[in-house]
């Protein structure tokens, strides 16, 4: 079992605007995010099946050709290689998770070690 206090988690800027706190597991990537109001997700896909779930703020998604505005509550499922892109309308807080584990962002965060 691993316990995580998730302000103790040092926080990464993965793109511009785009601050995360990174857990990863055997089997996934969770990434407590922050986003600047205004920050643009620019168009990607990647292998990873994603969920995106606002916490705080608004943050329009376009996932395949569909646009939307997801609000706290809300969380969408992003299938493998599915393009999409975003932007933050208000300061927003997300958490979104990655399955399998996302490698390049391994790369970004110190190893997070079980507490004592």
């Amino acid at each position: 079992m691993e316990i995580f206090n998730i302000k103790d988690i040092k926080a990464v800027e993965i793109i511009p605007g785009f601050i995360g706190r990174l857990v990863h597991t055997h089997e996934l990537t969770i990434a407590y995010r922050e986003i600047d109001k205004g920050s643009i997700l620019p168009l990607h896909h990647h292998v990873h099946t994603q969920t995106t779930q606002v916490t705080q703020g608004e943050l329009e998604l376009t996932i395949s050709d569909i646009t939307r505005i997801f609000r706290p509550g809300e969380l969408v499922v992003i299938p493998s290689n599915t393009p999409h892109s975003g932007k933050a309308l208000l300061y927003c807080t997300a958490i979104d998770t990655f399955t399998p584990v996302r490698e390049d962002y391994k790369k970004l965060s110190d190893p997070i070690k079980e507490p004592s």
